[in-house]
């Protein structure tokens, strides 16, 4: 998958800009706050509907005016996201609005590294379990329709148990209903959760050992109760009367990263910030592998400042790494013109362009 072409109109700080792409390493370089994170989030918009910065969809038209529009052009087909203020936001795949936003994901295989990454290991179960439903839903649509319908059928249970809190009425028949629908949706989320654990891990260990060295073991292991869902709701029940809240499931899991699947040596409470940097960064890497493996076609990978407190020759290795074969189109953002381009000096056979970006505008260096 391969974006030739970003238009974008009134997004964020851009009010028009128009950037032909290059098919390997695209480099957008400038000052903090000019603008290179926006061009990263305009073409995640095209491949989750949505911003992977800012999740309040509105705050992200440019101020003073009354839509946003974000266009990409991939050999031929083409993609669109349009919000206007108080209309619902529209997708379109080759001129066509999609039905739902459901309908368009999956159909850009994209991957995003950032300095944010680094919730994934210290942040909590949401951000983990987020991060692995993203990975599968993007390679399995079957997946993702059982997602959805688990989590509406959550929210159901939920406000009823808060509701007969609130009239001191319980029955046991309308909490059945939901845990039906919770059983028939949860059961598939485990078994493809549980499988893609099998099968990430040894792509993550490959990563994360070329990064951190192969003497420091990685290890992903899935945290869930082993125990059928409809048991676990069951022996909940008068615990959910209570809290008013659903507390098994799904929705509960964690995936604990650490050094030792036999110790208590987690990541998040012993690692240093490097260990969890480089942990991070193989996760988002393994991510890339194995869509790659699923689809069959290499995912757009974006980079977003992730070269800080790395030094020159880090940085070159990794711009090698991602710019070669094994990878596909790459966009990446930095502060240091003079470094990127000293790389590309150093590796003449990268196809590469490099963008100054500069409060809003756009300009490619060398031409």
């Amino acid at each position: 998958m391969v974006l030739d072409r970003l238009t974008l109109t009134n997004f964020k700080n851009y009010g028009e800009a128009d950037i032909a792409l290059c098919g390997n390493v695209n480099c957008f370089v400038g000052n903090n706050g000019a603008g290179k994170t926006n061009l990263l989030d305009a073409v995640y918009y095209l491949s989750f509907c949505k911003s992977y910065f800012n999740p309040v969809d509105i705050q992200n038209i440019r101020f003073g005016q009354d839509f946003f529009a974000i266009h990409g052009h991939y050999g031929d087909s083409s993609a669109s996201c349009i919000l206007k203020r108080g209309q619902p936001k529209q997708m379109r795949w080759n001129k066509k609005t999609c039905k739902t936003l459901m309908e368009h994901i999956g159909r850009i295989p994209l991957v995003i590294v950032s300095p944010s990454d680094q919730t994934l290991i210290t942040g909590g179960s949401d951000v983990r379990r987020k991060f692995v439903d993203g990975v599968i839903s993007q390679t399995d649509r079957t997946y993702l329709d059982h997602l959805v319908q688990y989590t509406k059928a959550l929210d159901q249970r939920n406000r009823l148990l808060k509701q007969m809190w609130e009239d001191r009425l319980w029955e046991d028949g309308m909490v059945e209903v939901w845990d039906e629908q919770l059983v028939r949706h949860g059961e598939y989320l485990y078994e493809r959760r549980r499988r893609f654990v099998e099968d990430f891990r040894p792509l993550f260990r490959e990563y994360y050992g070329s990064i951190a060295g192969a003497d420091e073991p990685g290890e992903i292991t899935y945290n869930c109760i082993d125990k059928p869902l409809d048991l676990q709701l069951r022996d909940s029940r008068q615990a959910d009367k209570y809290s008013q809240y659903t507390n098994v499931g799904p929705h509960k899991d964690d995936f604990l990263f650490s050094f030792d699947p036999q110790s208590e040596v987690t990541l998040k409470r012993f690692g240093s910030q490097g260990q969890q940097k480089s942990f991070a960064l193989a996760l988002k890497l393994a991510q890339f592998q194995y869509m790659n493996d699923c689809l069959g076609e290499k995912p757009i990978l974006l980079l977003d400042d992730i070269f800080d407190k790395l030094d020159l020759l880090r940085v070159k290795q990794l711009i090698s790494l991602v710019g070669s074969e094994r990878f596909g189109q790459v966009l990446l953002t930095d502060t240091q013109p003079g470094r990127v381009q000293a790389i590309f000096d150093e590796l003449p056979q990268l196809e590469h362009r490099v963008f100054d970006v500069q409060k809003g505008e756009i300009h490619e260096l060398g031409r």
